[in-house]
């Protein structure tokens, strides 16, 4: 689970916690937004929307001056985009501390005890929607770390477009979207952001939270063409990648075309690619026609490639 929900009265308050992930070679922007929209991420994954963030930052020495004003005038303005007041934190440089993980936050998110989602509300017969499909920060990383060696491969306008999906990497818009629909027994009753082990984790872990089974049925899963050719290219398995900006939702089945057809109109590709069973049935994936057991991948294929190609071609 992305969060954890305290009622208080008749209030609820979703609270997270994350690193704060900085990458200076993305561009002190992109790092930013993608800094806060990973905590944010995974905020709405509760139904509420976020609005209050602690933030630690523990930068390295070699950070200037004139970088902390550029990261932080980022963040500050995303957060005012997203509506979240920025309460308290804490900011120094010190020794031994080192890109990414410059920190901590914590995100904070309020609405009323009947407006919040969790595995714990989910139950058999809730369909499962994905969105985007996989691989979605495994490609937005190649394509924004390699453009040189992707349009030598694919070319410039692929590249591009490839490029375009580093700022698909947030899960924000499609869980507000999803949750507009209706929740609980009307609609949403749990959502997951995938990230380390992509679809495969992400599917696999939301119906564990739940207590349940799952069937999911591969071939119904979106993917981008960027998405299926780069990981091709750099041979990774696009369904157990890192993926930020793929949300797995867990709805009511007679909601679920609604959920679709309303995320399709703010631009957000989704599907309906399978369903909560009886946890005796257990994890099972079709593909081809033919049923196996979805394993959790426990290792992301990602990093290994990252690294191997940070290593031959930066070098």
């Amino acid at each position: 689970m992305d969060v954890g929900i305290v009622e208080i009265g008749s209030k609820a308050v979703s609270v997270t916690c994350d690193p704060v992930f900085v990458v200076p070679e993305y561009g002190w922007q992109r790092a930013a937004w993608f800094a806060i929209h990973i905590i944010a991420s995974d905020s709405v994954t509760s139904g509420l929307k976020p609005k209050f963030l602690s933030i630690d930052l523990n930068m390295p020495m070699e950070i200037t001056k004139e970088q902390v004003e550029v990261l932080w005038e980022a963040m500050h303005q995303e957060c005012k985009k997203l509506g979240v007041s920025i309460v308290c934190g804490h900011t120094a440089r010190y020794e031994n501390c080192h890109y990414p993980m410059i920190g901590g936050a914590t995100m904070v998110g309020v609405g009323e005890k009947d407006e919040y989602v969790t595995p714990m509300l989910a139950s058999v017969g809730d369909k499962i929607i994905v969105t985007k499909g996989p691989a979605i920060e495994a490609t937005g990383i190649f394509a924004a770390m390699f453009p040189q060696l992707i349009e030598k491969k694919f070319g410039s306008v692929f590249s591009n477009r490839a490029q375009k999906i580093f700022y698909k990497m947030s899960v924000v818009e499609d869980a507000l979207t999803a949750i507009s629909v209706g929740v609980r027994q009307n609609g949403v009753t749990a959502m997951h952001d995938a990230t380390e082990c992509g679809v495969w984790g992400g599917v696999y872990e939301l119906a564990q939270a739940a207590g349940l089974g799952m069937r999911v049925w591969k071939d119904k899963i979106v993917i981008d063409e960027c998405v299926e050719k780069i990981c091709d290219y750099f041979s990774i398995d696009p369904y157990a990648s890192i993926s930020e900006g793929t949300l797995i939702i867990a709805c009511r089945e007679h909601k679920a075309e609604s959920v679709v057809a309303t995320l399709s109109k703010k631009g957000i590709a989704s599907s309906i690619v399978g369903e909560l069973v009886e946890p005796r049935h257990g994890m099972i994936l079709v593909e081809g026609g033919q049923e196996r057991k979805l394993e959790h991948p426990q290792v992301d294929p990602f990093w290994r490639a990252f690294y191997g190609a940070l290593e031959k071609y930066k070098s």
